[in-house]
């Protein structure tokens, strides 16, 4: 395969148009795009007031990313998680606190917290909108840490494009995007196929093993334009996924391996209806439904079985108008509601829906008093029929000093609300040791159950503080500043904090008399997360355009931290006798790298040719406990950290042939414990061909 990949390299040239003249698109600073996600109104990125990051879709392409997990690690301030699927950590906050949106509707389906977003194919993507920092004014609950809006292709400029790439685990990609446009009607097509022999992605995975995984994924966009000022659109997306599984997990000391297989459906369906009544004022209708559905059928190797359902549905209606009301002064304003339920064999009943609605508003202002500065002021209040009710405001400000500098300083609360797997949970992994994890709302009574059977070896005093969780709230401050000196430079340097309070925690509250875990949930943490981010973007010439960007993050129990200080925590010293603590042996939060960066090396020239070199470096991070005191320290267990080397190149024709091959994680480091989603050494190769409107 290796030499099928060199020959075509030595082949590209042979194919060039002498008259081809491609422009260079790649070799961009920050530009002028219009970005959506930071206001949810269309904003040229120079006059948006918060932190936010665009990948754009040639970087897409040539990284050779197929999914989400693919493009978003090679992101600043960005973390990849490897528990129950590729999850994301923004600026050190656990991936349920980050919303994923697919045009502006979000994604249901978490594991433990956890969307995984190996779901998500990027074959039609327009471009990906990264907004850092509390969100919640605008978005609502998950969006603690921030908003990942993935926007989909909507123009016609290629109305055809067919592509199939091949690569190490047999991986075959194939797809296709179709455009049709007229004056009344526009539509877009996306058609994937996805399969590899692929590799383990499960947690506590004892080695590697094959994992054949099969994805399907279906997108078609229709816009109708009704009159000059009036369109009505339809959405759907649908994904389902095969995955054969063959698992061992160490529990306790005790390693149990089961085999079996995995069928996850995810759909899509948005309709809406938009009017324009002036240059200054339009509103928007928009009805939402998505529904995930995950089913897990595993065999012991004792003959054990293990079934696992989820059901989540999602309904969501909602207006925005949006308000122009001087050069100086714009509004928007919109109210919705939502309905969600969901069923899972880890709650009492997979026959029982769990239900729950939200009705919510939201309001936000933007003013420029000076021409060198914009106010945003915004507020959002959610009314949850199972939770307590949570305002969520938010202030930013953009200060142009001058065309080279701009300074942005954003402060917001954000909140996150209890899930229903930390209220309803109810369930025993026989798969995994027998240990049990019950929600809030059910766990004393059954635990007292269990006890009465004569079922229950110990009670911890966390079982005694159990009650009805509250919402997690987290307020975040990012001060930003912008340096372009020139049209060849950008360099930008972000601080940022973020405070968490009624932490929702996994505490132990008991055993059982085989020494099997009991679990449930509480509102017993404070956390916080600080630190910077560094960016720069540098064209040495023409063709070359250097780039990187360096994140430092500090983390921790702000109770861990008092209980150290006061002199209550122990650990085990080199000669294995206990110790005190000191806050310099503290590392904070587990699975958080201190340190974090990205270099990369991009040539493109005039005649379409194009190479990359990504070096991606992470440190260590603490895994598992292992000294006893339940505070992550140096005496823990840490993954090491590890440096990935990546490139691709090709060549791109005015005849609307695409070649590229590429080679991810060149050294080949593979870490099975704790990195399941990084597989070792890969090659693959890639042809695609498309049709440009002229």
């Amino acid at each position: 395969m290796k030499a099928l990949f060199i020959t075509i390299f030595f082949l590209l040239p042979a194919l060039v148009p002498a008259q081809l003249k491609l422009v260079n698109d790649t070799l961009q600073m920050q530009g002028d795009s219009v970005v959506i996600t930071a206001n949810r109104m269309e904003r040229k990125l120079s006059n948006v007031t918060v932190p936010v990051n665009i990948i754009n879709a040639k970087q897409i392409q040539q990284t050779g990313s197929l999914r989400l997990t693919d493009i978003l690690k090679e992101q600043p301030g960005l973390t990849m998680t490897s528990g129950f699927g590729a999850g994301v950590q923004l600026q050190g906050l656990n991936p349920d606190y980050t919303i994923i949106l697919i045009n502006g509707e979000p994604l249901v389906g978490r594991t433990a917290g956890v969307l995984d977003l190996n779901r998500i194919a990027l074959g039609n993507i327009k471009k990906i909108e990264i907004v850092k920092g509390p969100s919640s004014s605008l978005y609502g609950s998950e969006a603690m840490a921030g908003v990942i809006n993935i926007i989909t292709e909507a123009g016609t400029s290629i109305p055809l494009q067919a592509s199939l790439r091949y690569g190490t685990y047999q991986t075959m990609d194939m797809g296709i995007n179709n455009a049709i446009a007229t004056k009344l009607v526009f539509y877009q097509g996306f058609y994937n196929y996805y399969n590899t022999d692929g590799y383990s992605i499960r947690p506590n995975s004892s080695s590697r093993v094959t994992t054949p995984i099969t994805r399907y994924t279906i997108n078609q966009q229709l816009k109708i334009n009704l009159t000059d000022n009036t369109n009505v659109s339809f959405g759907v997306r649908i994904t389902d996924e095969k995955i054969k599984n063959d698992i061992s997990v160490n529990n306790g000391g005790t390693t149990i391996t089961s085999s079996g297989n995995e069928n996850n459906t995810d759909q899509n369906y948005n309709i809406s209806l938009n009017h324009r009544y002036n240059n200054s004022l339009k509103t928007s209708f928009r009805g939402y439904l998505t529904q995930y559905n995950s089913k897990q059928d595993l065999v012991t190797v004792s003959g054990d079985p293990y079934y696992d359902l989820l059901n989540h549905l999602f309904q969501r209606v909602e207006n925005q108008t949006d308000w122009n009301v001087n050069k100086k002064v714009n509004v928007l304003f919109g109210a919705g509601a939502v309905w969600e339920g969901v069923k899972s064999t880890r709650y009492d009943s997979e026959k029982i829906r769990k239900n729950n609605a939200i009705q919510y508003g939201f309001t936000q202002l933007e003013w420029s008093p000076l021409d060198k500065l914009i106010l945003i002021g915004g507020v959002r209040f959610d009314k949850n029929e199972s939770y307590a009710s949570a305002f969520s405001p938010k202030l930013s400000a953009l200060y142009k000093v001058n065309t080279k500098n701009k300074i942005k300083l954003s402060i917001g609360q954000g909140f996150k609300a209890p899930d229903f797997r930390q209220i309803y949970l109810d369930f025993t992994n026989a798969a995994a040791g027998g240990y049990s994890v019950f929600g809030t709302a059910q766990a004393q009574e059954v635990i007292n159950q269990l006890s009465q059977k004569g079922q229950i070896g110990a009670l911890y005093d966390s079982y005694f503080k159990l009650k009805a969780l509250s919402p997690e709230y987290s307020t975040g401050v990012h001060l930003s500043w912008d340096y372009e000196p020139n049209a060849n430079s950008f360099y930008s340097f972000q601080l940022f904090r973020n405070d968490i309070s009624n932490l929702i925690q996994v505490q132990q509250v008991g055993a059982y008399i085989t020494g099997a875990q009991i679990f449930s949930y509480l509102n017993i943490g404070r956390a916080y997360t600080q630190g910077f981010e560094l960016e720069a973007k540098q064209k040495l010439n023409k063709k070359l355009l250097l780039s990187g960007g360096y994140q430092y993050l500090e983390t921790g129990d702000k109770d861990q931290i008092d209980q150290i200080k006061s002199g209550k925590v122990y650990t085990r010293g080199a000669n294995g006798y206990s110790k005190l603590l000191s806050l310099s042996d503290y590392v904070g939060l587990p699975n958080n790298s201190k340190h974090k960066a990205q270099l990369k090396l991009n040539y493109y020239t005039s005649n379409g040719f194009f190479a990359n070199f990504r070096i991606l470096y992470r440190s260590k991070w603490a895994v598992n406990n292992t000294n006893g005191n339940e505070v992550f320290d140096n005496g823990d267990d840490f993954a090491k950290g590890y440096l990935s080397l990546h490139t691709s190149f090709g060549k791109e024709y005015k005849n609307g042939i695409y070649l590229q091959v590429g080679c991810d994680n060149i050294t080949n480091y593979i870490d099975a414990s704790n990195l399941p989603n990084l597989p070792g050494r890969t090659f693959f190769g890639t042809i695609k061909y498309q049709i440009f409107n002229k």
